[in-house]
């Protein structure tokens, strides 16, 4: 295995020791440079070349964002941002500009607890390797400032015009991890009035993050998004988000309402919010009526839920290589030979659209 060349870039001092520390405790791994600012951080990326960057966003000189977009721009490298939850917002905004991951501090100020990150931090690194940095290039650079303004109700993607009458589905469940929540972020801005379906999703994500993550959704959607809390109904034109640390499972009701559970992950779950227990508990109670869709992200979570779903009788699609951050999750899914569609991310809400019956083909 080839030596994977670090910078780190933090304007604390004892972070970028800490930090340093953690990714020289790895095997094949080399800190090659620090920089405590943006502008010292340009030019050592410059200089040395690194095959990963970690990165803080706050920093004096010039911040993580203009930092990222010179990097995409210039010398595409894959970014980790490493943030404290204060940040969150910026974060997604981040991911927007090309960052392939983030990381969460679990504090602002400065103590060993960063330390505790060491696990999730190794398990990033050993995957740049499998990024696919021109999918992050076009994906960052079709993001200027990294805003997202509110959905302009007259735009129309995907015209509601082309709609067929009732949909073939009730229910679509989006399950991302590396790189997904751009690629959401592409799909549900493409929905430009509400549909008469409803959208499930589990993006692997820490705690602390994925309330802003949807709140920062909703605003590019006609959509209503939210993070999902324990007891809401599954209704058509509502997404719910899957909260950081917890998996969403669903219980049917008595008057035939369906309503959302929160679970506390088993020791069996490796990725949180877990893709494959939301879409086993879907594919019990929706059967056939129940459409899987697998986005970018590392590991293979997902691949045994698409196994459920089309034995219940649901459909599955998985985003294709050209296009995906990080093919694992894509790629086991389609392993498994039961997926009926494969798509870049920019035809996968049309690709979703016609499964659900909404649009012709």
């Amino acid at each position: 295995m080839s030596v994977i060349k670090v910078v780190v870039v933090d304007d604390s001092a004892y972070n970028r020791r800490a930090i340093t520390k953690m990714l020289e405790g790895m095997d094949n791994v080399q800190v090659v440079g620090y920089a405590a600012d943006g502008e010292e951080g340009m030019r050592r990326i410059l200089d040395l070349r690194p095959d990963l960057v970690t990165l803080d966003l706050e920093m004096p000189k010039m911040d993580g964002f203009t930092l990222l977009r010179i990097i995409m721009n210039t010398c595409p490298t894959p970014v980790i941002v490493i943030s404290s939850r204060t940040e969150d917002e910026q974060v997604f905004k981040a991911l927007e500009l090309g960052a392939v991951d983030f990381i969460a501090k679990p504090t602002s100020i400065i103590s060993d607890q960063l330390l505790k990150i060491r696990q999730d931090l190794q398990e990033k690194v050993c995957n740049v390797f499998n990024l696919n940095m021109a999918g992050i290039k076009r994906r960052g650079a079709a993001d200027v400032t990294a805003e997202v303004p509110p959905r302009k109700k007259k735009k129309t993607v995907l015209p509601p015009s082309a709609r067929l009458g009732q949909p073939n589905m009730d229910v679509i469940a989006i399950g991302a991890s590396t790189g997904g929540p751009p690629a959401l972020q592409n799909i549900l801005s493409a929905f430009s009035t509400p549909q008469p379906v409803a959208v499930l999703v589990s993006q692997h994500m820490p705690p602390g993050f994925t309330k802003a993550f949807a709140e920062r959704l909703n605003r590019g959607s006609a959509l209503e998004i939210k993070e999902a809390t324990d007891g809401d109904l599954v209704r058509p034109g509502r997404v719910l988000v899957a909260p950081g640390g917890l998996n969403m499972v669903f219980q049917k009701q008595e008057n035939g309402e369906v309503v959302t559970r929160l679970a506390k992950p088993s020791a069996e779950d490796r990725y949180v919010p877990s893709v494959d227990v939301m879409f086993n508990s879907l594919a019990g109670i929706y059967g056939e009526r129940v459409l899987a869709v697998v986005l970018t992200g590392m590991g293979n979570d997902g691949s045994r839920g698409v196994r459920a779903v089309k034995e219940a009788g649901g459909q599955v699609l998985a985003e294709s290589e050209e296009s995906s951050v990080v093919f694992g999750m894509p790629r086991e899914a389609i392993a498994t030979g039961v997926v009926d569609g494969v798509a870049p991310l920019g035809r996968m809400a049309r690709e979703i659209m016609f499964k659900c019956g909404l649009i012709p083909d």
